[in-house]
């Protein structure tokens, strides 16, 4: 048995949404970092411009206590504030109108965290490439953005808009999510580059890149017409093969999404691969990429079917968060799992879409082997925590188990487009993605979700021979009134579906019998219990 989680005041500071959060609704945010790479420095302001929702006269907003808060500015004046668990509180001279927008700037400034362990880890990832030359990131998924700057630092209140102004060393360049819309030479050694991102954005995507980059460009045709696609690699990595390494995979990524999930969600803001020290992570409109350019994780297929070495795993799997995590968003890290649980399926669909179902399949039942069923795929709620690592492959299994419940492709691949149609760049919970896919299922699959992500074990198919030689089945699991048909039938011959919940039912299935039965286990991730 494991410990109880336990947690701090910072946990829920970060994690709930108390009235001097939902007080306010974010907007605008230009942010305008300055970079000192020689002493790991950085500093800078960030505009919060907000709507009210209610009448306020005070507000949290959160920075890490090791960066230091310069000055608040509202109107000429400065705030009074105070600090406490990495959040910050501020009060306004008189209180804001409901329904007012209204701004304030933070000048911050100090030595970020430094990431020992990026992605893993959160903060600034300190590199250089091959040449000597700084290569610089950041990745705070997790951690949260407020590592490296101000914001309100809650996935459910994602900024309409921002503009990301980041000063680096001349001779460097920095990408970031959206457009380039200017650069600045500020004459003191430093240049500016001017980011903006027209599409809603979470905190933790906001990303800057900083390196001795290649740019280099081309478009794609897809279901929203002219997708701009842009490459920013090492200059050292300036090959043709490895360029083309990308522009494959890429062009592959979109043509199988797009046909899965609809259009790719960020039409406006362009579509990026950038070159970083770290893995890869799903920096909006800025996917960060560290695979070597190579097919697989690394070069290696954590499936051992051959099926995951046949692609460049990060770009296909960070690419697959744009549709679920980046444009579908959970509002709390808890349901964390609806991220990584369609965005780890992606993998397999691509595989569907390019060498066929069975080996997609092949694959979704070889990444078995890495499930821990340590804990429940969800977090729990208000305290910033996200559940199991098992998110990823439990996760791609769920849903290729509701895929094979499901018995027409074409009505699935339309729930996967309603699912993207329906919360395009929207916050969800586990109550929404639950009730959107039984209406649109025609299941009642609150048992199925209960049992597979806020449970740990499997359920257990137990058949008995009853007295007159038939046989009948129930499931044995956590979750009470537990229900979910499985296919089955005779060894050699077409399998069928046949509904199961907790009680002992008949299976109707000519000439069946205890020796001959075969159940479709390599695609339900079940038990069985046969008497």
């Amino acid at each position: 048995m494991k410990a109880k989680e336990l947690f701090n005041k910072a946990d829920s500071l970060r994690g709930q949404l108390t009235p001097l959060r939902t007080c306010y609704d974010i907007q605008y945010y230009h942010l305008d970092v300055r970079v000192d790479i020689e002493n790991k420095f950085i500093s800078g302001s960030n505009l919060f411009k907000f709507q009210a929702t209610t009448s306020f006269s005070r507000l949290q907003f959160d920075l890490f206590d090791n960066l230091n808060v310069d000055r608040i500015e509202y109107q000429g004046q400065s705030l009074p504030f105070h600090r406490a668990y990495n959040a910050v509180f501020i009060d306004f001279p008189k209180p804001i109108e409901e329904g007012k927008v209204d701004s304030f700037t933070v000048q911050y400034s100090g030595h970020p965290i430094q990431a020992t362990r990026a992605p893993w880890d959160g903060g600034f990832d300190w590199k250089k490439d091959a040449n000597g030359r700084p290569f610089v990131a950041t990745a705070c998924q997790g951690l949260g953005a407020s590592v490296w700057w101000p914001n309100k630092d809650h996935q459910s209140d994602e900024v309409d808009s921002m503009l990301i102004s980041i000063s680096v060393p001349k001779g460097l360049m920095n990408v970031s999510n959206g457009r380039l819309i200017g650069t600045e030479d500020l004459n003191d050694g430093y240049q500016k580059f001017h980011w903006k991102v027209e599409n809603p954005i979470n905190n933790y995507n906001v990303a800057l890149n900083i390196g001795d980059y290649v740019h280099f460009k081309e478009n794609y045709q897809g279901e929203e017409g002219n997708l701009n696609i842009d490459y920013y690699i090492l200059r050292e990595n300036n090959q043709k093969k490895k360029k083309d390494h990308l522009k494959k995979n890429v062009h592959e990524t979109l043509q199988a999404f797009e046909h899965w999930f609809g259009p790719y969600p960020f039409y406006k803001d362009g579509y990026k691969i950038v070159e970083t020290a770290h893995l890869g992570m799903e920096h909006q409109s800025a996917i960060a990429y560290g695979n070597r350019y190579q097919n697989g994780y690394l070069g290696h297929d954590s499936s051992n079917t051959g099926w995951g070495n046949k692609w460049d795993f990060i770009v296909i799997h960070e690419s697959g968060h744009e549709w679920f995590g980046n444009s579908i968003t959970a509002k709390d890290i808890a349901d964390m799992w609806i991220h990584e649980s369609f965005t780890n399926y992606s993998e397999a669909l691509f595989i569907d879409y390019f060498y066929g179902k069975k080996a997609s399949q092949d694959y979704v039942h070889g990444n078995r082997r890495g499930i821990l069923n340590d804990s429940p795929l969800q977090g729990p709620y208000d305290v910033n925590q996200e559940g199991s690592g098992d998110m990823y492959l439990k996760g791609g299994v769920l849903h290729n188990m509701l895929r094979t419940i499901l018995e027409d492709d074409e009505k699935w691949r339309s729930i996967l487009r309603g699912l993207n149609k329906r919360f395009y760049h929207s916050g969800v919970d586990y109550q929404n993605i639950v009730e959107f896919m039984s209406n649109e299922s025609g299941f009642d699959l609150g048992p199925f979700f209960a049992q597979y992500v806020q449970s740990t074990t499997i359920p257990i198919l137990e058949i008995q021979t009853t007295e007159d030689g038939t046989l009948q089945g129930r499931w044995i699991s956590d979750i009470s009134n537990f229900q979910m048909p499985v296919h089955l039938g005779v060894k050699g011959q077409k399998k069928v579906r046949v509904e199961f919940n907790n009680k002992f039912s008949k299976i109707e299935i000519p000439d069946l019998q205890k020796d001959n039965l075969e159940i479709d286990t390599y695609n339900y991730y079940i038990g069985t219990l046969i008497q």
